[in-house]
């Protein structure tokens, strides 16, 4: 039957999971821990479907077996049934329930104790319906953060440590009069995420606002998708790592540093000397991080000794800062991210030896994350309103520095 065969499938997907989690905890090979990365992402969404199906097969299972109270025996038959059980859906995708997150956030009204046995929520907290859920994941999937799209995207428990270093060894003829040493493994560094608790907080004259179920929950997937990519985009270049994740600009292990005066800036030529040709082969393949208004002052006004514009023609250089979707470029070849100045300052009103470029590997930087809220909603008693907002776990961290280079006023 369907069902014994998906439980088997569970059984053996599960018992793979274990074992790709300690192979990746155990190896010290850091592109074998980002390969095994992979397939532990791609392996936890089939778990996910194989379970979905199997509770649907359990729910109608059981809505096919229940003799509904108005049935009318004939026979020992049942006949005459007015009432339908629609419920295959799990229980915060339920309508009910949908309906009670919208009570319990508009109007405080507590979710019903039948509810909050099955998803252990109290009187002052609730999960968000999956369907709200699922709408924020395709959300960020469809717009994301100019930054945080970027960036290698990780679940993996807190506490793990994970290996980031290389392994190293030199070439040897074997018909060479030296002998050579034996190679020796250099200990690897490593990094481990903790758990960051980070608040949405939405504004209850807004949510009273909104009448529908659908149109309640379309605008409350969109509000948290936009404001958790923000504040991502802006922890990954400045996040303290206090209670937030480690940003850039705040990590001790990048100490690649490039200094650009104003006029260097405006000098293809300078841009060759003082910055690529101090960058290793390795990490050519990186990217640029600049506010837009950097960009248009002095990368965009490259020109000539007759003062003709050769910012094309010298740097490559094409931006789509009029693109509301893709505001970005590419510089030198290499994709730009434009952000802010709340996120980088500009070049103008930086202070001497204020960062106002990054250049970096995206890849390298890892958000580990789990795409779980909970709302929970309280009293502000410094302005005499409710407040509700959604609460998650994530945490972000460079993974190698090695091609972190900070691009500084001079």
């Amino acid at each position: 039957m369907r069902k014994q065969f998906l439980e088997k499938k569970l059984k053996r997907l599960n018992s793979k999971l274990e074992s790709l989690k300690k192979r990746a905890m155990n190896s010290e090979d850091a592109a074998e821990v980002r390969s095994l990365t992979e397939q532990l992402e791609e392996l936890n969404e089939e778990i996910v479907e194989v379970r979905e199906e199997l509770d649907a097969i359990e729910n109608e299972t059981e809505s096919r077996d229940a003799i509904p109270e108005d049935a009318t025996p004939v026979n020992t038959k049942v006949l005459g049934s007015f009432k339908k059980e629609e419920r295959s859906e799990g229980i915060t995708e339920s309508m009910e329930y949908r309906s009670a997150f919208k009570a319990y956030l508009q109007n405080g009204t507590p979710i019903p104790a039948e509810f909050r046995s099955t998803i252990s929520a109290d009187d002052t907290s609730a999960a968000i319906p999956m369907t709200v859920m699922n709408e924020v994941i395709n959300t960020v999937r469809k717009r994301y953060g100019n930054l945080y799209s970027k960036v290698r995207k990780m679940s993996v428990p807190g506490g793990v440590e994970i290996p980031i270093g290389s392994l190293e060894a030199s070439f040897k003829w074997i018909a060479d009069d030296t002998v050579s040493p034996r190679q020796k493994l250099n200990k690897l560094a490593k990094v481990s995420f903790g758990y960051h608790t980070a608040e949405i907080r939405i504004a209850q004259t807004f949510l009273s606002q909104i009448l529908t179920v659908s149109a309640f929950e379309a605008e409350l997937s969109r509000v948290i998708a936009i404001a958790y990519l923000k504040a991502m985009d802006q922890a990954i270049v400045n996040g303290s790592g206090n209670g937030a994740p480690l940003g850039i600009l705040n990590d001790a292990r990048v100490t690649n540093n490039v200094t650009m005066t104003a006029s260097a800036m405006s000098d293809w030529t300078k841009w060759r000397k003082n910055f690529f040709a101090s960058l290793p082969l390795g990490y050519r393949g990186g990217e640029f991080i600049f506010a837009a208004s950097t960009v248009d002052a002095y990368l965009e006004t490259m020109a000539d000794s007759n003062n003709n514009p050769i910012f094309r023609q010298a740097t490559g250089l094409e931006v789509n800062d009029g693109d509301a979707q893709n505001p970005n470029g590419r510089f030198f070849g290499r994709e730009i991210s434009l952000v802010e100045p709340d996120i980088l300052p500009d070049f103008d009103s930086a202070n001497a030896n204020d960062v106002i470029g990054i250049y970096w590997q995206p890849e390298e930087y890892a958000v580990n994350e789990n795409f779980g809220f909970t709302m929970r909603r309280y009293f502000d008693e410094e302005t005499n309103e409710w407040v509700d907002k959604a609460l998650t776990v994530v945490d972000g961290k460079i993974l190698n520095p090695t091609g972190f280079y900070l691009i500084k006023k001079g």
